[in-house]
């Protein structure tokens, strides 16, 4: 019987890895409550950004 890992479906959804290995995520607080958030504000958290290396240590755990 071999031990593959299982990837966590959580983490699959939410994170996308680069060419070079990277992993890319989207930012958070765009769903509701954009009444009181800027215009540009709300344009910036549309664009994706990649995760701190610290966190991608973890995140690559859960997705092999």
């Amino acid at each position: 019987m071999s031990n593959k890992m299982k990837t966590h479906r959580g983490s699959a959804k939410r994170f996308k890895r680069t060419a070079s290995g990277k992993l890319r995520r989207y930012k958070a607080y765009k769903s509701h409550i954009t009444g009181k958030k800027s215009p540009k504000r709300i344009r910036n958290l549309r664009k994706s950004t990649l995760v701190s290396p610290s966190d991608q240590k973890r995140i690559n755990h859960m997705i092999p």
